[in-house]
């Protein structure tokens, strides 16, 4: 009977074992495996978005001879290079992939990858930018730069980023705009404007400017221009020296009048949507980049200024040097004493702003 009774515990004690070596080894192979494939599967994840190619469709308004179209390009081979071929860019000059009108709602919609913007086109969504929109807001290229691609042009570019779905990467220097009119006159002050039908782009803040300069402010788009000038639609046109010359602008006009009213840039701008899928590795390579591109574009633009002036001379047309201080505090008083223009600007700011001129 005992021997019965001890080989009944021995088999129950040997049965209890088998179970536990049995639960020992399946729980940690079951939690084992499934670490496994959750690690397997972010592997998957991170090698996917890695190596995910991004096609960047650049859409500009800008003549293919123009320092910040050939940019495009720059950026093109900077970004490729440094990516591998990550990153790809399209270069779709001339309005060809979107005019002027619809490039912005196209970037905003995630239609197109990436354009150039500026702040008359961005003030009608972000009003604060209006502030950048004014006649004579800057003395020259280095107050301009200071502010747009430095702090300020930081806080600048994230608020439209919060506010529009598109980022601006920087600020590209277009060169002073001008007055650039078909007949043979001399502008010297607003009032040799009275009158001039006076080609603008077709948004608020750009009418304005024509308005407060002293002329009658006429929206046409830039891919009609030419022939708007030709065909005597405007009396004349306002854009910085080199793009007068690249977009032949010369070869329908009489005479420049050097009043330097804006100190005109463009923001290479990119779809936010798009910029923060693509993460910090490749962000820091876009703006890197754009940083070459913006170099060139500028110095190009700089030294063509300098180079111009006697070249329209040689065109034939009369050059005219304004009397400026009439002109820029006509302009300046045009908008700060119009409360509606200046009910959404940051006061301080501008006089940050103005301040931080040489």
């Amino acid at each position: 009977m005992k021997k019965q009774i001890t080989f009944i515990f021995l088999l129950i004690g040997l049965v209890f074992l088998v179970m536990g070596c049995a639960g020992k080894s399946n729980e940690p192979a079951s939690q084992g495996n499934a670490n496994n494939e959750q690690k397997n599967d972010t592997k998957e994840e991170v090698k996917e978005s890695n190596d995910k190619i991004y096609t960047l469709k650049f859409s500009t308004q800008s003549v293919p001879n123009d320092a910040h179209t050939k940019a495009i390009d720059i950026f093109k081979e900077e970004i490729e290079k440094s990516t591998n071929g990550q990153v790809k860019v399209e270069n779709h000059n001339s309005g060809a992939l979107y005019n002027q009108d619809s490039e912005l709602q196209a970037l905003m919609r995630g239609n197109l990858e990436m354009a150039y913007t500026s702040p008359p086109w961005l003030a009608e969504l972000v009003p604060s930018v209006s502030m950048f929109t004014a006649g004579y807001m800057f003395k020259d290229y280095n107050h301009m730069t200071k502010v747009y691609n430095g702090e300020i042009g930081k806080k600048i570019f994230e608020q439209i980023a919060k506010e529009t779905g598109v980022r601006p990467l920087g600020a590209f220097y277009l060169g002073a705009r001008q007055i650039n009119l078909v007949d043979n006159k001399e502008v010297k002050t607003p009032d040799d404007l009275k009158g001039v039908k006076l080609r603008m782009p077709d948004s608020p803040s750009w009418l304005f400017l024509g308005q407060a300069l002293g002329a009658n402010p006429t929206p046409i788009a830039f891919t009609e221009l030419y022939m708007a000038l030709n065909t005597g639609t405007v009396d004349g046109q306002d854009n910085p020296m080199p793009t007068v010359k690249n977009a032949k602008f010369y070869e329908v006009t009489k005479s420049l009048s050097l009043t330097n009213h804006i100190i005109d840039t463009v923001w290479p701008t990119i779809n936010e949507k798009l910029w923060k899928e693509m993460g910090p590795e490749l962000q820091q390579k876009i703006y890197d980049a754009i940083a070459v591109a913006q170099k060139k574009t500028d110095e190009t633009n700089i030294q063509a200024e300098k180079e111009l002036v006697e070249f329209f001379k040689q065109e034939g047309l009369t050059v005219t040097e304004p009397d400026l201080e009439a002109f820029s505090s006509h302009v300046l008083d045009q908008y700060l004493n119009n409360k509606e223009i200046t009910a959404n600007w940051d006061m301080d700011l501008f006089k940050q702003v103005q301040d931080m001129a040489d």
